[in-house]
């Protein structure tokens, strides 16, 4: 096996240093473009529909998303999604600098990022998997993760900053990021080609292969369901709830920046240790307790709003739910096929997002219907089921399956 420290592998920091830019640049537009709608239009509702459409159009392209990464070689999928993204961002400066962005160009921008997206990150996962030697995917998960933690702590902040500068700056920034990360990709040696087949593309088999072999895989199945899906859509009501109750209504700004800081900040502490914790304890067992010390939390805050220690429990929370994360995605790259990697990394990633938006409108509904702390304690008792599922499900105390190795191909190394 290569020993190869990842800070001396050159295609992996070409990988990383690429994908953050675009992080970066994503992060710095996510802010931007509400912005740009209501001081263009002045309504808060046209603004809120950009979050909608990128939801509906990520959810629509994700799994056809995963198709593409397994049909086409995945670095050059990766350079026409970031040329394809710096197009639309163009055309977004330009018309910025024109004097006005019509709210059909700015929809229009935000569902192609999110189009783009959804193929990009399935590229990324099946070349990651080329890149880097099968034992230190870990690793290199971990790393892409706290990449992405850091462009979410930064990116809103800088896009806020340089929107009040100039309106049209945030986008010029995304649009440098996304040049110089289409150098990073193009300068990376590595190729991963998928098999050739025959076939139509976008056949339901092929759309719905990565969920069919995530199914018939006991272990990342129960997990799936479980973490992936009820822990989402629970911990997603939960955050927003203790939001909403920090943040006093709305009425405190402080207390809701708190929440969500430490959050962010969570994440990423999460991301640095996910390769030492992921390495002593099993997958299984960091899910099972990053779902309990949830519960727990939820538990806690029926008895206390104290801003600073929600944000902390909000922090230990958010930083375990990031360590089992990585270690079941490190896990399910490392399980699936190589002429699969794409529709499966798409297919847990659609399921994941498809229940997403629901948990804080469930949230707000109970908050609004039983007040902070029956709702606390109804969502206590639903991730406590959620975690007793996980710790003792049969499929997840036996572990995954043996992965047998995969031969390298010529000029790719083993994965």
């Amino acid at each position: 096996m290569d020993s190869t420290p990842l800070t001396r592998n050159r295609d992996f920091r070409l990988l990383w240093v690429g994908g953050l830019l675009a992080s970066l640049g994503s992060q710095l537009s996510s802010i931007a473009l509400p912005l740009l709608v209501l001081r263009d239009t002045g309504s808060a509702a046209r603004a809120g529909a950009i979050g909608t459409v990128s939801v509906g159009a990520l959810l629509l392209s994700t799994l056809p998303g995963g198709v593409l990464a397994d049909r086409i070689e995945r670095r050059r999928l990766m350079r026409l999604c970031d040329v394809g993204s710096l197009l639309a961002v163009t055309a977004l400066v330009l018309a910025v600098l024109n004097g006005r962005a019509p709210l059909v160009l700015v929809l229009l921008v935000a569902a192609a990022g999110a189009v783009i997206a959804g193929t990009y990150g399935p590229a990324a996962g099946g070349l990651l998997r080329a890149v880097v030697p099968r034992g230190q995917v870990r690793e290199a998960s971990s790393r892409m993760q706290a990449r992405g933690a850091a462009a979410r702590l930064v990116g809103p902040l800088g896009g806020g900053a340089l929107f009040a500068w100039h309106p049209v700056l945030p986008f010029v920034a995304e649009g440098v990021g996304l040049l110089l990360s289409t150098v990073c990709v193009a300068l990376i040696r590595t190729r991963s080609r998928p098999e050739s087949k025959a076939g139509s593309v976008f056949s339901r088999a092929e759309l719905t292969a990565g969920i069919a072999f995530l199914w018939h895989q006991p272990y990342l199945r129960t997990l799936l369901l479980i973490f992936g899906l009820g822990m989402n859509f629970a911990f997603s009501a939960l955050m927003f709830t203790t939001l909403a109750v920090a943040s006093d209504g709305g009425h405190s700004g402080l207390g809701g920046g708190t929440v969500v800081s430490c959050t962010a900040a969570g994440a990423l502490a999460g991301a640095l240790l996910a390769p030492r914790l992921g390495a002593r304890t099993r997958d299984g067992n960091l899910v099972a307790l990053a779902c309990w010390a949830s519960a727990a939390t939820a538990a806690v805050l029926v008895l206390t709003r104290l801003p600073l220690l929600i944000g902390l429990l909000c922090a230990v929370c958010m930083c375990l739910s990031t360590v089992a994360s990585i270690g079941f995605v490190s896990g399910m790259l490392l399980a699936a096929p190589p002429d699969r990697i794409g529709r499966v990394q798409s297919a847990a990633g659609f399921l994941s997002t498809l229940v997403q938006p629901f948990g804080p409108l469930v949230g707000g509904a109970l908050l609004g219907a039983l007040g902070g702390t029956r709702t606390f304690a109804l969502l206590a008792l639903a991730i406590a089921l959620c975690a007793a599922v996980v710790t003792w499900a049969p499929p997840v105390r036996r572990g995954p399956a043996a992965v047998p190795a995969v031969p390298a191909g010529p000029g790719v190394p083993a994965v």
